[in-house]
């Protein structure tokens, strides 16, 4: 546990900094969202659900990229 906070102290505005864009970027999401459902549970799910689908695309994209690059 003390490496981890050893590693997490000089990362601490950085990590701060990425969750609070977390927060901003949901609640931009569920704003969307919900200005083209109407619907409040609709608006929540999706702009929970989006983030997470983002990451495993981001994943995707970082494989290919890499398989791209190594045959170049």
């Amino acid at each position: 546990m003390a490496h981890i906070k050893r590693w997490l102290r000089p990362h601490q505005r950085t990590l701060y900094k990425t969750m609070s864009y977390y927060v901003i970027h949901v609640l931009v999401a569920a704003g969307v969202a919900y200005a083209v459902t109407g619907n409040l549970i609709a608006a929540l799910t999706l702009s929970l659900l989006e983030p997470a689908v983002q990451a495993f695309a981001f994943f995707l994209h970082e494989k290919a990229w890499q398989r791209h690059v190594s045959r170049a």
